[in-house]
């Protein structure tokens, strides 16, 4: 499988057209049609259905697509990176992470670096812990934040000291905003927005007292944006981390769990992972900036 061939597979996809694609590529359409025809026959699928105006990938073109691109971008990447010069301090740094206050200290420090090597380019990929782990595997990241539990066998990992704490998404008008804390009894039959990856891991369950399937919930989300606009519906109580939802001078309020509960942080990167000189001072600058919070904290 030739990556020239994935480049125009992966046209074909964009365009959903033979002819258009082929007029992208500046190629012929009867040899664009060719390398398409050996590709499925090379893998023994078919990838795409032929209709008379639109091309539509099957199961496998979609696979396929998926997996061209992160192929395709892992080798765009590995060129930038071998092409770089050894007298210039530049590359591109790639960080996967949910949604966290603390991606503020990584900021910090992304900003600090580029001040002193203005060719170093950080690329903030968000997603959960599921889609970080994935990427980070397959090479597409070069370090990653999780919260909760991870994987120490699997991740080399430096332990972050900021922690995220717990808390509830509600409008001012529900009855529990008048509460300074919210308590496991007080939401056991409130209609319930949880994370799309909460899971025991989180303690959230373990900390209502309840099973899943004892509880009322109403809706999942991924991003904590979409989930405040379901809790100012009037559609339920969302969990979710202190600090991502500015409430002032809005109809929502943020309110902490009782007992307290927190969340830990790590910044990981694959044991396997090789460092350019452009990670490797991203994480002396981390690590100095975390001794220097950590002195401030005491």
């Amino acid at each position: 499988m030739e990556l020239r061939v994935l480049q125009y597979f992966l046209a074909v996809a964009r365009e959903q057209n033979i002819s258009a694609a082929a007029q992208s590529l500046h190629l012929t359409q009867p040899t664009l049609s060719r390398q398409l025809k050996e590709l499925e026959e090379e893998l023994g699928k078919q990838l795409m259905i032929r209709g008379n105006r639109k091309i539509t990938l099957t199961e496998d073109g979609m696979l396929l697509r998926k997996r061209a691109e992160e192929i395709l971008d892992l080798v765009g990447r590995t060129e930038k990176e071998i092409a770089q010069s050894d007298e210039t301090i530049s590359g591109d740094i790639y960080i996967g992470t949910g949604e966290t206050d603390g991606v503020r200290q990584i900021a910090r420090t992304a900003h600090q670096l580029q001040q002193r090597y203005p060719g170093i380019l950080f690329h903030i990929v968000s997603g959960d812990a599921v889609d970080v782990c994935e990427r980070l595997d397959k090479g597409l990241l070069d370090f990653g934040i999780l919260l909760g539990d991870i994987d120490k066998t699997k991740y080399h990992y430096a332990e972050l000291p900021m922690k995220d704490t717990w808390g509830v998404l509600m409008r001012r008008s529900s009855p529990l905003a008048a509460k300074e804390a919210v308590s496991p009894r007080d939401l056991w039959d409130k209609p319930l927005i949880l994370s799309r990856q909460m899971d025991n891991k989180s303690g959230l369950y373990r900390w209502l007292g309840k099973d899943p399937t004892e509880l009322h919930t109403v809706a999942t989300y991924n991003l904590i944006y979409n989930a405040s606009l379901m809790v100012d519906e009037g559609m339920g109580y969302a969990f979710t981390l202190d600090k991502l939802v500015n409430t002032t001078g809005s109809g929502l309020c943020f309110r902490p769990l009782h007992p307290k509960l927190e969340l830990g942080m790590y910044l990981v990167w694959k044991k396997s992972q090789i460092f350019s000189r452009a990670m490797e001072l991203f994480l002396e600058q981390l690590r100095e900036n975390l001794t220097a919070f950590c002195a401030e904290a005491e």
